[in-house]
């Protein structure tokens, strides 16, 4: 929580507060964090000078109560990032500290959130790192005992009970992170239920280095690395159960890159044949949209046949001829935040630009043609949803006309999942009903909200996996306008009020009876967003294609009860 809310901060400051923006110190322990910060304008200083300006922030680990009257005397404005867990700390140090109390600080010497807190202890403070310091640690006539919030939960418990003993009058406060506390725990269990364990994070991060030490206790090989880099594929490649966690400063995107690499030891051993070719189908199917697009075409059948729709198969083709052209213009456009939500799709994109954007040209081209000779409203539809697609990355207000927060569509809160979704059921819902007869009744109603609402969640459902990469280039997408758990329960819940509305319509004959079996869609999707949520499933391949699979499930049950149940 406070690495998450420290990082927020500081890529919240440029568009809030007094330019040049700078940190004291490393804002976390985590270089490719750091690096990102550079890269945005925003740099380090480690000594305070005479003279500064601008906003300057207060790094995670928190500073000597003196280092902030400093800056502010040297003309920062300070924005103070300390994790309120240390904070905490702080504040308990600063009181004994004034009532005659020395403060025991259980920690690194040379940690920074250990040298701030001897800054509120003042000549009152000492620090013991081992069992050697904890053996010469004086007699005090009242003393308070704290932990560094990331310090190892097995020795804390060793010093306080050896505190205990020696020095029953001491007050002791357990005051490791709650966060810090249950990782450790977590580690200790994964490394006994696996083979091997990764540890992804800083090597400087205190935090990392004890879930390391943790993994390392059990006597199963453990591999710290900074990003997917440094793994030892040849060694995991032999392993059968791989265990992953990361510190408290790893950014999402090296978590998912490290386990995307994981997940793709099977296509460098040697295992089945057919394994390894269905792993590289299913790859390639959704790198290059295709998958999806096909779900779309499924998702239009489905929508077709609850409408006794006849001729199905035209809007059929153009449904996936649009959601791919539509795609891939997006990703070509959008790629920025791919670089940190799903490095190897920005890099496909990247080897494979000029030939991914002829597809996407022919498809919607293709689209627009068989389109034009179906009529005038198909065509002027078609082709309105096409240039609305392609200008959503594009600025459609100039920088000459004065400054603005929303130059194109995708600048605007929520447009994104919104947009998508609705493009979605008109292409597959809407689409085929106003071509045949013109018109927009009940029923198309019914099918149009239940398409637009498997669209909606599967699109907010993957920003909410990509909402680290997402508010780094500043999009504002509902995960991050809502939060993640909120947007989790919205999307449940319209998952589940999807299911209501499709046995109504069967029931009062709104559609055919085919809603009633299309009721497995949305309970598919409900199930694979919950076991993600309890930490089952990963982002990564297997995740992504489950989610996209449940389209696809919509066209087999359809095509199931038009051979067997109709």
């Amino acid at each position: 929580m406070g690495v998450r809310r420290a990082v927020e901060m500081v890529l919240n400051a440029p568009a809030r507060h007094e330019k040049p923006i700078c940190t004291y110190g490393p804002l976390i322990h985590n270089p490719q964090v750091l690096k990102l910060l550079e890269e945005k304008g925003i740099f380090v200083i480690n000594e305070i000078p005479e003279k500064g300006q601008g906003t300057v922030l207060i790094r995670a680990h928190g500073v000597p109560p003196w280092a902030k009257d400093r800056l502010r005397e040297a003309g920062f404005s300070v924005i103070d990032a300390t994790c309120p867990r240390v904070i905490k700390v702080q504040t308990i140090i600063e009181k004994h500290t004034k009532e005659g109390y020395n403060a025991v600080i259980i920690g690194d010497r040379e940690h920074p959130e250990v040298v701030g807190l001897l800054g509120y202890a003042g000549e009152k403070g000492c620090v013991v790192g081992n069992s050697q310091e904890l053996e010469s640690l004086p007699a005090f006539e009242k003393a308070i005992i704290v932990a560094q919030t990331t310090q190892n939960t097995l020795f804390f418990e060793a010093v306080r009970k050896k505190v205990s003993e020696k020095f029953p009058h001491y007050k002791i406060f357990n005051t490791i992170c709650d966060s810090t506390e249950k990782r450790q725990e977590e580690v200790k269990r994964l490394a006994d239920a696996v083979d091997a364990v990764i540890i992804a994070g800083g090597r400087n991060s205190g935090n990392t280095q004890r879930l390391a030490e943790m993994a390392r206790l059990s006597g199963k090989p453990t591999y710290h690395v900074e990003t997917e880099d440094e793994l030892d594929l040849k060694a995991l490649s032999s392993v059968r159960c791989i265990g992953i966690t990361a510190g408290a400063s790893t950014p999402n995107w090296v978590i998912k890159g490290i386990y995307r690499t994981v997940e793709m030891l099977p296509l460098t051993a040697r295992p089945a044949r057919w394994r390894r070719a269905f792993f590289s189908i299913q790859r390639t199917l959704l790198l290059t949209n295709i998958y999806v697009s096909l779900g779309a075409g499924c998702l239009c059948y489905a929508c077709s046949k609850l409408l006794s729709i006849p001729n199905y198969y035209s809007y059929v083709f153009i449904s996936m001829l649009y959601v791919l052209s539509m795609h891939i213009f997006n990703n070509l456009t959008g790629a920025e935040a791919d670089h940190y939500n799903d490095p190897e799709r920005a890099n496909f994109y990247d080897k494979y630009k000029r030939l991914l954007a002829g597809l996407a040209l022919f498809a919607g081209a293709a689209g627009l043609i068989k389109a034009f000779t179906m009529g005038r409203l198909p065509f002027s539809i078609l082709l309105m949803m096409s240039l609305m697609g392609l200008s959503y990355n594009l600025k459609l207000i100039p920088e000459c006309l004065g400054k603005s927060r929303y130059r194109r569509i995708r600048d605007i809160p929520g447009s994104k999942s919104i947009l998508i979704a609705c493009a979605w059921g008109i292409v597959t819902a809407v689409f085929p009903p106003l071509s045949v007869c013109g018109k927009f009744d009940l029923s198309t109603g019914v099918v149009f909200v239940w398409s637009v609402s498997m669209a909606f969640v599967r699109t907010a459902f993957f920003d909410i996996l990509d909402m680290q990469g997402d508010r780094i280039v500043g999009k504002g997408t509902i995960p991050i306008l809502l939060g993640e758990n909120r947007t989790m329960s919205l999307l449940k819940s319209l998952l589940a009020g999807v299911i209501v509305l499709l046995v109504l319509a069967g029931a009062f004959h709104i559609t055919s009876d085919l809603s009633f079996f299309l009721t497995i869609c949305p309970a598919f999707l409900f199930l694979v967003l919950a076991a993600h949520k309890k930490g089952y499933m990963m982002p990564g391949v297997r995740l992504e294609f489950l989610v996209e699979s449940h389209f696809v499930l919509s066209g087999i049950i359809t095509v199931c009860w038009s051979l067997f149940l109709r």
